[in-house]
């Protein structure tokens, strides 16, 4: 399971690059395809904020509930999780404006997009370096057993990264694969 966890954070890490691409490209002016910004917080609502953090926050939930840690941490990452899903919902609102060819100050949007994106590198740092390390260190075979078992949600397929792309993010992967570094044969 945190094997899962942590490629999705590969995979979000890789969106949050595109984001930063554009979000230079809208402070300095250039054309932009709002359309591409939109699949990525579409998919950030479709399966980050609705498959993925609910598996964090179950895995943390157990980890409060059954080690001696402060209570601080999943507190503080729920109120992560709610943050974040806050403002890809305003961002997705904001873009559907922008998408309908309604005047949106760029500065406004380009402010809200930059937030949204240190929000979510902090958080993916936040778990990565504090939170992912005690769950490797306290969590036993067992533990993650009954973890997995309580699952409800089954293995659902990543709509971007699994095998196969959904339509709406066909360009979009294939935006990501561009901007991949070629390995040398």
């Amino acid at each position: 399971m945190l094997q899962s966890l942590q490629q999705d954070h590969q995979n979000i890490a890789k969106l949050l690059k595109v984001l930063e691409q554009k979000l230079a490209h809208i402070r300095n002016e250039k054309a932009v395809k709002y359309k591409l910004i939109a699949h990525i917080i579409s998919y950030m609502q479709e399966y980050a904020d609705r498959y993925h953090h609910p598996k964090e926050d179950l895995i943390y939930d157990y980890y409060v509930k059954y080690r001696v840690v402060e209570d601080d941490l999943s507190n503080q990452l729920k109120k992560q999780h709610e943050n974040l899903m806050a403002m890809t919902d305003e961002l997705s609102d904001i873009l559907d404006i922008i998408l309908l060819d309604a005047v949106v100050p760029l500065d406004q949007f380009s402010d809200k997009l930059e937030a949204f994106i240190n929000a979510q590198w902090e958080h993916l740092n936040y778990e990565e370096d504090v939170v992912f390390p005690a769950l490797k260190r306290h969590l036993t075979a067992d533990d993650w057993r009954a973890i997995e078992q309580s699952w409800q949600h089954g293995n659902y397929e990543d709509p971007l990264f699994g095998h196969r792309v959904h339509e709406q993010y066909k360009a979009l992967s294939e935006r990501i694969k561009l901007s991949q570094p070629q390995e040398e044969e």
